[in-house]
């Protein structure tokens, strides 16, 4: 008996001695997804009952620029102290944020609660990643990825249509108070598999951190600045907001980032940087689509966010393919492919918008997105990880998700001027976010073969 049962744990991502940390991830990522759908589904209702409609972009891109800082926290405090310290405190803040943003008084307190969101959410993003890069072994990281991209599924399902449930009967307050009803339950689960997990080696080989918490917040700051540069009345305070954050943050990002990162050099640094192409792309077009569609294309926030789903979906039958795809060329010409798709797909939305009122053909072109992303995003995950030493997943965790984050949350200002420069509204002024999409994704298309080497 003992012969036959040998086998199975050795080949699965729950066999004994990872089952509770796999089971933790999964529910902590499924809570995180969760959170992301309901709220992107939600914002539209949101932005409308705040009159806060010239804040949409920053509710979003605000997350994302503090989530620099726990990124660059959660990284050092891993490679110092392993995943728990981490985890634990990216809980409590992620938690204190949603109570913030369930409990707002105006829009102004809401991006201020979820700016707490995104420190919190910054610091678990790594710490996960880390975690279970170590609890797994790294030929079954593809799998892992797989998997953890697979927990999105269920939100993806039930998460939009909950949301238009919660705002409709409950009131939009309640898509942020029962995500923190739930994150003591996911620390439950997970903070003991961490704690199980041997601390770092401290033998005078751990490499000294690429930049500190101060080009963190510089980033943030930047990143926060020009997001201040599209609110600008003048042209003159616009320019000049426009030039500091631009500085502000690519000063910080060649200090938090590996050397070749922003010129996406061959190797672990174009990984990192067509991380933040992929994930601009994509957040930048999901942000506004639900507007789109409830505000132009008359469609309910419960339909609307069906279309979320859609591409959720899609993402997880795209991570489910790179699973099976092998190594070398094959994987080469799968990235590349997960970047045409992207950008297919939110051109095809772009199209719509400009050229006809049929607003289904967006779900379709957000579907073939939604596959892109899920074909791309982990492997680019594999790749950071293949591509470190052990000592360094933590930095180098932190460098890929510190691009996602900085590269997303510039492009949604971006966004959110060029929006607002057609009156906040408007095919036209959709239709430009779209197109801002689609062109990062080109972009990152064509230097995918960079990753390889």
């Amino acid at each position: 008996m003992d012969t036959v049962a040998l086998p199975l744990p050795a080949e699965s991502l729950f066999a004994r001695g990872r089952m509770g940390a796999g089971i933790g991830a999964v529910a902590l990522v499924s809570l995180l997804a969760f959170e992301a759908m309901a709220v992107a589904a939600a914002m539209p209702a949101i932005a409308l009952a705040l009159d806060g409609i010239g804040l949409y972009a920053l509710a979003f891109g605000g997350m994302l620029a503090t989530s620099v800082l726990g990124m660059a926290m959660a990284g050092r405090s891993c490679d110092r102290h392993g995943p728990l310290r981490a985890t634990a405190v990216g809980l409590s803040v992620f938690g204190a944020g949603l109570l913030v943003a369930g409990f707002a008084s105006a829009m102004g307190w809401l991006v201020a609660g979820r700016v707490l969101q995104g420190l919190g959410g910054g610091m678990l993003g790594v710490a996960l990643y880390v975690g279970m890069g170590q609890v797994v072994p790294p030929a079954m990281h593809p799998r892992l990825f797989a998997l953890l991209a697979a927990a999105w599924v269920l939100p993806a399902l039930v998460g939009p249509t909950l949301a238009a449930m919660l705002v409709e009967h409950w009131g939009w307050r309640a898509v942020f108070l029962v995500v923190a009803a739930a994150v003591p339950f996911a620390g439950a689960l997970l903070l003991p598999a961490f704690a199980r997990l041997p601390l770092p080696a401290r033998d005078g080989q751990r490499p000294r951190p690429r930049g500190g918490i101060g080009w963190a917040a510089l980033g943030a700051g930047g990143a926060l600045m020009l997001h201040a540069a599209g609110k600008a009345d003048a042209a003159a305070v616009m320019l000049l907001a426009l030039a500091l954050g631009l500085l502000a943050a690519v000063v910080a990002a060649k200090r938090l980032l590996p050397v070749g990162s922003l010129t996406g050099a061959p190797g672990l640094p174009a990984v990192i940087a067509l991380r933040g192409l992929l994930a601009a792309s994509f957040a930048t077009a999901e942000v506004f689509l639900p507007l789109y569609l409830t505000r132009e294309a008359g469609w309910t926030l419960a339909q609307a966010g069906l279309a979320l789903t859609a591409g959720a979906v899609l993402w997880s039958c795209g991570s489910a393919l790179q699973a099976r795809i092998g190594t070398g060329r094959r994987r080469e010409r799968g990235l590349q492919l997960g970047f045409i798709a992207v950008a297919a797909g939110t051109g095809v939305v772009a199209l719509q918008m400009a050229a006809g009122p049929h607003a289904w053909i967006a779900v379709a072109g957000w579907a073939v997105a939604g596959f892109g992303i899920g074909l791309g995003f982990p492997m680019l995950s594999v790749l950071t990880l293949s591509l470190s030493a052990p000592a360094e997943q933590g930095g180098n965790a932190s460098a890929l998700q510190l691009s996602d984050a900085l590269c997303s949350s510039a492009s949604l200002a971006v966004a959110g001027a060029l929006f607002g420069l057609v009156g906040h509204g408007g095919l036209v002024g959709h239709a430009l976010v779209f197109v801002l999409a689609s062109a990062m994704a080109l972009g990152g298309a064509a230097m995918a073969q960079r990753a390889f080497g």
